[in-house]
């Protein structure tokens, strides 16, 4: 009888009496490791979105492999930041939406909403965007055939969102390995010299100020305000801790899991920018669209390392999209208590698209306006996260330590401030000691 009713249970609630049961014995194996994985994986795509990938292309094709240091960098603010907001949600049973409702006044809230809704559509924009361009190039259909294509499948895979936590972390997961599958293919295949990749890693040097604004490009955008909201929210109710003891476990689980997970997506980012200083560097130094990229893929690398690229990129826009619709979904009801159907939710978050493709907008000029919206919207969720995680009030215990603290500062100043100079050059502003490029 017990056998039967185990099998009636949805794949969460095995997964949760699996963490239980491993809580409750004291000793977690390497296997039931694994259970504790999640959160960090769904956080981790809006680190290999679609938006990435033309940054990676254009620090790739224009400064070959000398900018990877910028991604390890981005690649380490990012885990600490991403490692803070899982803490939050662990330790308060919140989501950070909600401790912003909590702690602060109501229109300072109503205004964090208004933000963060506008940067969950900009988000989502540029992921929407990314699917249907990657299945538009790779199936010869119009753009906007491919963006209803990806409207379907995004919508069919928020559909198992109701069937608990541990379906929609298998599926994002999954596609992230496709995504990583891709980029290893494509490292077999390109012809990377691994001498100066391994150089380009660990020697931070900007070649001039065109280098420079890619660099701001990628350190700018590497904290996804989404990201840092949906983090909280995915683990603030996944495990049942019943005592400190269990609390800090999943803790130490949680900050693992952070690491693997965001350390996957850096090296798919440095496979991109790879990949790109291998094909295009020589010769080809102007290519900077997804669109160019591919078409130039095949003549210079073959048909094998083109589909590589697109399915990864349309795996990217399809799992990014989930993501952004589930943040935005964690957004609204944190801040204002209210969801709205998932249907209802994806329709919002699709319409500025859709609109932009009818009106005839350049994708990447889109791409870029996503950029620069969420460049604006970056300081309410990563001001606000500092400042409760340093909180004893709302920490208690696990507030930040003084290097934490020191670090996050140090972090989020370096963030917001070349988030500064990408706003200011984007709208011609001169910048002392920047020269023009």
């Amino acid at each position: 009888m017990s056998d039967l009713s185990s099998r009636r249970r949805s794949l969460t609630e095995r997964t949760n009496v699996a963490i239980e049961n491993a809580l409750a014995s004291g000793r977690v194996r390497p296997r039931s490791a694994l259970l504790f994985a999640g959160p960090a994986v769904i956080a981790s795509i809006a680190y290999v979105d679609p938006g990435n990938y033309a940054t990676n292309i254009q620090a790739g094709a224009g400064f070959g492999y000398s900018l990877l240091w910028v991604v390890v960098f981005a690649n380490l603010i990012a885990m600490l930041f991403q490692a803070l907001s899982a803490k939050l949600g662990i330790v308060t049973g919140r989501n950070l939406a909600e401790v912003c409702r909590d702690e602060f006044s109501k229109p300072v809230v109503i205004l964090m909403w208004i933000v963060s809704e506008i940067a969950a559509m900009a988000t989502d924009l540029a992921e929407f965007l990314g699917g249907a361009i990657g299945l538009a190039l790779l199936f010869q259909m119009p753009l906007m055939a491919g963006m209803g294509v990806t409207a379907i499948v995004t919508y069919g895979i928020l559909i198992f969102e109701r069937r608990g936590f541990r379906p929609m972390e298998l599926i994002i997961g999954s596609l992230i390995a496709l995504i990583s599958l891709c980029y290893v293919v494509e490292l077999f295949i390109a012809p990377i010299a691994w001498g100066d990749a391994a150089t380009g890693s660990v020697t931070p040097r900007i070649p001039d100020a065109t280098a420079l604004a890619i660099a701001v490009g990628i350190i700018g955008a590497t904290v996804m305000p989404h990201a840092v909201y949906l983090h909280s929210g995915l683990t603030q109710n996944r495990v049942a801790v019943k005592n400190e003891k269990d609390r800090k476990r999943v803790l130490r689980f949680s900050n693992t899991e952070v690491i693997v997970a965001l350390a996957v997506a850096g090296i798919v980012n440095m496979a991109m920018v790879m990949m790109a200083a291998s094909a295009f560097h020589r010769g080809h130094s102007e290519v900077a669209e997804i669109e160019t990229a591919y078409h130039m893929l095949t003549p210079l690398l073959g048909g094998a390392a083109a589909a590589a690229f697109l399915i990864s990129l349309i795996a990217s826009g399809i799992s990014s999209s989930v993501v952004g619709t589930m943040a935005g979904q964690m957004i609204m009801q944190g801040f204002v208590g209210f969801r709205i159907p998932i249907w209802l939710r994806r329709l919002i978050t699709m319409l500025p698209a859709f609109v932009v493709v009818a009106l005839g907008v350049n994708a990447t000029e889109a791409l870029v306006v996503s950029q620069i919206i969420l460049s604006i919207a970056l300081p309410v969720p990563m001001i606000s996260l500092l400042i409760f995680t340093r909180s004893k009030k709302v920490m208690g215990e696990y507030a930040n330590g003084r290097i934490i603290s020191a670090l996050s500062v140090i972090a989020a100043v370096a963030v917001l401030s070349l988030n500064l100079i990408l706003l200011l050059q984007t709208f011609g502003v001169p910048i002392p000691l920047i020269p023009a490029g």
